[in-house]
């Protein structure tokens, strides 16, 4: 299930002066969202694997290449996310 407010902030992210604030202070930019907790706290530690299921996957890799993460990186994020959900579903 997609969150609207996390994509609605990685949309907004796309207009550059929001996009550059947010990375001089994510946590004041996050203040204007009304995000869940736990959603905040994955957006502060760039957490893909709780990210990645609630957003378009081509805003998700807007907003890590908003923040700075190369898309290597950000590809084995995905990865790494992938294979963390199928083990989770082979042992549930």
């Amino acid at each position: 299930m997609t969150d609207y407010w996390l994509s609605k902030l990685f949309f907004d992210l796309q207009r550059g002066e929001l996009g550059a604030a947010y990375r001089a202070d994510r946590a004041k930019v996050l203040e204007h969202y009304p995000l869940q907790p736990e959603i905040k706290a994955a957006l502060l530690r760039d957490d893909i694997a709780v990210l990645a299921p609630l957003v378009n996957p081509y805003l998700l890799r807007y907003y890590f290449s908003c923040i700075g993460t190369s898309d290597a990186v950000f590809i084995d994020g995905l990865r790494a996310a992938a294979h963390e959900t199928a083990n989770q579903t082979t042992r549930g």
